[in-house]
């Protein structure tokens, strides 16, 4: 199975992106709809924030509906709405729980699980994956402007190739560097 991954990591609010086949690099600290749900359990990862999934799904749909200028990653015309996911967002869950316990910021789990290691793990089958992770935002709309406003992220976000999304927002812990921790995994599902 190849992974077509655009991964992004930015420090900061500025963004950067790689290309990986493969396992999902390591990315340095915050970084990088409305239809049929996978069967499963919902998502804990909200933040507590109202109207989560719908707000996520018409977010990342007005930007593909209207397309976008990615900076460096290029202009993109208006695209296909994505999907909400529930295995994906609770690939992503885990990941953004994961990192709020450990206080890390990375595409790569503290055990070294990678992007398709986690997505694999819920039974989703795909032919591309893409993840951005973000920490510190308050809500939906902080952080869509924040990937928006990213090169790799705004990429991720308008890949046509993506038809697919979960997304988490997971508190932190006393002990973690950030009040939020933010996971985005899009897919092509087959």
């Amino acid at each position: 199975m190849l992974l077509a991954a655009l991964l992004a990591a930015c420090g900061g609010g500025a963004g950067d992106e790689s290309v990986a086949t493969g396992p999902a690099p390591a990315a340095p600290a915050a970084s990088t709809a409305g239809g049929a749900s996978a069967s499963g359990p919902m998502s804990t990862g909200t933040c507590s924030l109202p109207d989560f999934m719908a707000g996520v799904l018409a977010r990342i749909n007005q930007l593909r509906a209207s397309g976008a200028d990615c900076g460096s990653a290029g202009r993109f015309g208006a695209t296909t709405a994505m999907r909400w996911n529930v295995k994906l967002a609770e690939a992503a869950d885990s990941h953004s729980l994961d990192m709020a316990a450990g206080n890390y910021f990375s595409h790569t789990s503290a055990d070294g699980r990678t992007l398709s290691h986690r997505v694999d793990a819920t039974g989703v089958a795909w032919s591309s994956l893409g993840e951005n992770i973000a920490a510190g935002q308050p809500s939906v709309d902080a952080v869509m402007d924040a990937w928006a406003a990213s090169p790799g992220h705004c990429a991720n976000l308008m890949n046509a190739g993506f038809t697919d999304v979960g997304l988490a927002c997971v508190p932190g812990t006393a002990t973690s560097s950030y009040r939020t921790y933010w996971t985005m995994d899009l897919a092509r599902v087959r």
